[in-house]
């Protein structure tokens, strides 16, 4: 199915001429071997950026394709100059062995057998001529190499009037027939299960994903979407393709797409550990990038879409096109499927309505709604640094904002070690921002699926009774109170007592109340009016535990450890909002007043 979609996009991509010639990938050029008309002699340019310089590489679709063993064979036209010009590898002491150069002529000549092939298939064209006639007066070894030229520094054929002959109609074809002879196989012909017909089958897939195209923290390689050489990991000990039969067209164009899509901004969202690719069969809205850009119109849309069309099914007869999303991941030189969706757009449009919904904050003092992009939802889950004011990088768990990808996009659970791990470190941070409380909302929601059930309010929730909500209620109060008596304090009840209360509250919330009396004592002098206001919401929050049975609990569990968290935050977010308003309304009436006064001076 997979590779299916992928052969569609490609033949898409075509038609709109993005894909490149046959075997051919982007490749960085360091040095270019300019070879005059009539093949007497060739000139090596440096193309290197200078050090310091702003200026990008030479970049150009060459011919590729994966290659490995003891022997590798080398690319038409643009390859290393251990290929072209016999350049050997040195040792780690920067020492050249005898066997290594002897390896450096042996590719050479192969490199040189290609080139002459190639010719062979034109002799009269001008380029061709030209390259025959250098290569067969072994014009490779009379190159004069450059000092810092590296073994691994990649060389490009140029002609005389600064056409490059790799990308000559007859370099392409000549390259895509040498690769489809290397890839073949046996040679067996069979039912192509991408396309349905009878073809000649592909021995091994003949190109790779692009090296860096997938994140990783060790070392970025190429790497093989479909890869069976041993038999342990084959059906019935087959290796290589055989259970998997792929025509060489399919396999071609199915790995082109991919490399495109990897290669391209809008079709693509790079994580931590993996990436994801998306397409559709036709052209939609962007959906994909609200996740990590949501603005505010691209929200709306997907929430009045939400709103009108609350059930996924109602919604998929709407806009039945088909959206694609490949999530991948590297395992050494191996690429791992993470996650595959194949849904329709009217129910992914419901489904990232869902996410914003079920993950709206509160922010009391903007006093307006906040929607976070995913990647700030993921890096939420690490480890908050005081010295730098940010979140560590790379301290979230690893493969969790994958994780958080699919619960997004499926309208899924989150991953149930998220909650956990996220009350872990709200208690050793000491840390409760929007990022974190929207992920409590989404772990509190009792079925995302069902768009019958309801979950946390995005804002304060007077008829919510979690007895884990009313404790983090009740605790904001006692913060705030004493927060409004002692403006100066630089250790708060919080700072004290917050991982406490979480999980054992009662203990706690009885001593503070009993301390509360204090701070309200103070205010009474000095600030009647938050006086009266602090004490009459402290009064409702501890009269809120007398419907429940037991009173404020000994104990939470961890589902109740989230909803005290939450109570908390939304109560502190309700009073930043009131606090806003009063402000406003106090500088509102000075600027009346200093108007009146400018008005009427005497």
């Amino acid at each position: 199915m997979l590779l299916q979609r992928l052969t569609e996009y490609a033949e898409w991509a075509e038609g709109e001429s993005l894909l490149p010639p046959a075997y051919y990938r982007s490749k960085k050029i360091q040095w270019v071997l300019r070879i005059e008309a009539d093949g007497s002699a060739a000139q090596l340019y440096d193309r290197r950026p200078a050090k310091g310089a702003k200026d990008k590489p030479v970049q150009t679709d060459a011919p590729y394709a994966y290659r490995s063993g003891k022997t590798p064979p080398p690319c038409l036209m643009v390859d290393t100059a251990q290929y072209v010009l016999a350049v050997p590898k040195p040792a780690s002491d920067g020492t050249v062995s005898e066997a290594a150069a002897a390896e450096a002529m042996r590719r050479r000549g192969e490199y040189t057998d290609l080139l002459l092939s190639w010719a062979d298939t034109a002799p009269d064209a001008p380029y061709e001529a030209a390259v025959r006639t250098f290569v067969t007066a072994d014009g490779l070894a009379r190159v004069e190499l450059p000092e810092d030229i590296a073994h691994s520094d990649t060389v490009a054929l140029m002609g005389h009037d600064g056409t490059w002959l790799h990308q000559l109609p007859s370099a392409c074809a000549a390259w895509a027939a040498s690769v489809r002879a290397r890839k073949a196989g046996s040679g067996a012909t069979g039912l192509c299960l991408v396309c349905g017909t009878e073809r000649a089958l592909l021995g091994t897939i003949p190109e790779s994903i692009k090296s860096g195209a997938i994140p990783t923290s060790g070392l970025a390689r190429d790497a093989q979407l479909v890869s069976i050489n041993a038999s342990a990991q084959g059906r019935g000990g087959a290796l290589q393709l055989v259970n998997t039969p792929v025509c060489e067209r399919c396999g071609a164009r199915a790995m082109a797409a991919l490399n495109l899509l990897l290669a391209t901004d809008g079709h693509r969202r790079r994580g931590t550990d993996a990436v994801t690719v998306w397409w559709t069969r036709e052209p939609v809205d962007d959906l994909f990038e609200s996740l990590d850009t949501p603005t505010a119109e691209a929200v709306a849309t997907l929430l009045d879409a939400l709103h009108q069309q609350p059930d996924p099914v109602a919604a998929e007869r709407l806009d039945p096109a088909a959206y694609y999303a490949l999530t991948l991941g590297l395992n050494n030189a191996r690429a791992v499927i993470l996650d595959w969706l194949d849904i329709p757009v009217g129910r992914l449009r419901n489904h990232l309505g869902a996410w914003f919904d079920h993950h709206q904050v509160f922010d009391g003092w903007e006093h307006k709604d906040r929607y976070l992009p995913l990647w700030h939802l993921a890096l939420a889950t690490g480890r908050w640094d005081d010295k730098t004011g940010r979140y560590a990088p790379r301290s979230a768990p690893r493969g969790l904002e994958t994780e958080l990808l699919h619960a997004a996009l499926t309208r899924g659970p989150l991953p149930a070690r998220l909650l956990p791990h996220l009350l872990q470190r709200i208690r050793a941070d000491h840390r409760v921002d929007h990022p974190r409380t929207a992920l409590l909302r989404l772990t509190l929601h009792p079925n995302r699926k069902d768009h019958q059930v309801t979950g946390p309010t995005p804002r304060l929730d007077e008829t919510c009774r979690e007895p884990g909500y009313l404790c983090g209620r009740a605790f904001a109060v006692l913060e705030a109170i004493q927060r409004e008596a002692l403006p100066k304090i630089n250790t708060t009840i919080g700072d004290k007592f917050f991982g406490t209360a979480m999980t054992a509250p009662a203990a706690v919330l009885t001593t503070l109340r009993t301390g509360a009396n204090g701070h309200l004592k103070r205010l009474r002098r000095d600030n009647p009016g938050a006086h009266y206001a602090l004490d009459t919401r402290l009064a409702q929050a501890f009269a809120a535990f007398a419907p429940l049975s037991d009173g404020i609990p000994v104990l939470l569990d961890t589902r109740q450890q989230a909803w005290f968290v939450l109570g908390y935050e939304q109560q502190r977010a309700q009073d930043n909002a009131a606090r806003a308003a009063y402000k406003q309304r106090k500088n509102e009436a000075e600027t009346g007043q200093s108007a009146e006064s400018a008005a009427d001076p005497e």
